[in-house]
Order: C-alpha cells, then sequence, then structure tokens
C-alpha cells in the first residue's frame, strides 16, 4: 500500500507540475500570468491522475500492484 500510495503521489505531481507550466505558458508575461486558473486546471489534472491510479500503475511490479488491490 505505501509503495502504490508514494508512486500514485508522484505521478499526481508530476501532472500538477506539467499542467501548471502548460498552463502558464498559455498566459501572457509572467506578471499577468492567469495564476488561479492555472492552480485549478492544475489541482484537476492532479485528481485525475490519483483516480486513474487507482486502476493500475505501470511503474509498479505486479506483486505491489496486487497488494494495493487485495487491500480494498
Amino acid at each position: 500500500m505505501r509503495a502504490w500510495l508514494k508512486a500514485a503521489g508522484l505521478r499526481a505531481l508530476r501532472t500538477f507540475i506539467q499542467t501548471f507550466a502548460a498552463a502558464l505558458a498559455v498566459g501572457t508575461t509572467l506578471t499577468n500570468a492567469p495564476w488561479a486558473d492555472a492552480l485549478s486546471q492544475a489541482a484537476l489534472a492532479a485528481l485525475l491522475a490519483l483516480l486513474g491510479a487507482v486502476s493500475g500503475l505501470p511503474e509498479l511490479s505486479e506483486d505491489q500492484e496486487n497488494q494495493h488491490h487485495s487491500s480494498y
């Protein structure tokens, strides 16, 4: 379970950072960037990454994955 939480958390964090950076890149300048919109989009993407991780994480071995699913 701990391995799954770590892997899912890292996936969500990477997704958050990538989405946040992309949303800011679409904005104009750094001082005029849509910060609130970028944070909102990144948070939603991170949540979706966590929900998607429930179906499986390819970075985990099959044994670790089976341990996660058996804990439900």
